[in-house]
């Protein structure tokens, strides 16, 4: 039997849900079938922050949305086949939650199943500076299994745009479900100019 291609996708009060918007952009017209989850504290920050996006827009671009104080949805069950789960952005509120296996909401049952069915689980943390407390939290729920992938900025692929950012982050979240994507302007080695001239300083 082919392995469900479901994806479970996670958005918190976090800053920047653009992110969690443009992985269900890509994911649209995929095989992949996206199970969202928007949290109270996301609905908010979406009416703030996403400009021209709305609570029902962003739901609209998922295959299946569950409510998340629904404990009874099929994302809450680890009989129920997925790739995984992402939550992106992720809160330091939800991140805490996960990492000490609290399943109060549906992010985080969902999230917890993900982790004992041995799934990935991605949590994308927007927020700085990290006081101890936050590291400690993200230690935890690395130790317990989730990957961490901050949203860092780079330089190594030339972004020339806000959505330039937005799309290499996205695509490096998907790289870590094995989604193929070509948001990511992938590092192939520097230009030989550049090695060439590395190489003339280093004898000087």
């Amino acid at each position: 039997m082919a392995k469900p291609q479901r994806l479970v996708v996670g958005i918190t009060g976090a800053s920047m849900p653009q992110l969690g918007i443009r992985l269900l952009q890509v994911l649209r017209d995929s095989p992949v079938e996206t199970h969202l989850i928007v949290s109270k504290g996301a609905r908010r920050t979406i009416a703030i922050e996403a400009t021209g996006w709305t609570v029902a827009s962003v739901q609209d671009l998922a295959d299946v949305v569950h409510a998340p104080e629904d404990l009874a949805a099929p994302v809450s069950s680890g009989s129920f086949l997925t790739l995984g789960m992402v939550v992106v952005p992720c809160s330091m509120n939800a991140a805490s939650r996960i990492a000490y296996s609290i399943a109060d909401d549906l992010i985080s049952r969902a999230a917890d199943v993900t982790l004992k069915e041995s799934r990935p689980l991605v949590l994308v943390p927007r927020e700085s500076p990290l006081h101890l407390g936050h590291l400690r939290n993200l230690t935890r729920a690395s130790e317990i299994g989730a990957r961490i992938l901050p949203p860092v900025l780079g330089s190594y692929y030339a972004p020339q745009t806000i959505d330039d950012v937005i799309d290499h982050l996205v695509g490096r979240v998907l790289d870590q479900f094995s989604i193929d994507n070509e948001l990511v302007n992938r590092w192939q080695g520097a230009p030989r100019r550049v090695t060439e001239a590395t190489a003339d300083q280093d004898v000087r």
